[in-house]
């Protein structure tokens, strides 16, 4: 089944309704494998309601909210930000956060966020995409598999004190 998706573009009246959504989505998918600690400090540094003010006003940043009626169901965020060296693609542009609220998964929702994500890429004027994610979270890298994305290297994440290792994907856009 897929539902039809509303998307649209966050501006910084949507900061505390983003920073609220991205720690809620976040902690649903990687709390019950990481230490209660590392997610609280995680929480706190990146989903605050000034971080997401600054990255909602960075012109850097296009954060897309993919809403199924009224409800806020998915939430992605593409930047210019430096590709590592394992990303050879020219002009590339990555896919920074890619949050489907569990309720949604398996109806369509993320494949119309990715869409819209790719058309954020062209605009930037990026013709290669790329994203990090966790090497443990098995349904997001086959879902990244199914839009095209290949492994390019590894990096690492830190979460609070504990160091993890992300796969890089790329994607060139035809």
């Amino acid at each position: 089944m897929t539902d039809r998706l509303t998307i649209r573009r966050a501006t910084a009246a949507d900061a505390a309704l983003v920073a609220a959504f991205g720690a809620r989505t976040f902690h649903d998918t990687f709390a019950a494998d990481n230490h209660p600690d590392d997610m609280a400090a995680h929480l706190a540094d990146a989903f605050g309601v000034t971080q997401q003010t600054a990255e909602l006003t960075n012109p850097d940043y296009v954060t897309l909210l993919g809403y199924i009626g009224d409800a806020l169901a998915a939430f992605a965020q593409v930047r210019r930000h430096d590709a590592p060296d394992c990303v050879a693609g020219p002009l590339p542009i990555e896919l920074h956060r890619f949050y489907v609220d569990q309720a949604w998964h398996g109806r369509g929702v993320a494949a119309q966020l990715m869409a819209a994500s790719v058309g954020a890429v062209r605009e930037f004027g990026g013709q290669t995409v790329w994203l990090s994610v966790w090497e443990h979270n098995a349904r997001a890298r086959a879902f990244y598999t199914k839009c095209g994305f290949v492994p390019t290297g590894t990096t690492e994440f830190w979460l609070g004190p504990d160091c993890q290792t992300d796969h890089i994907l790329a994607r060139a856009l035809t």
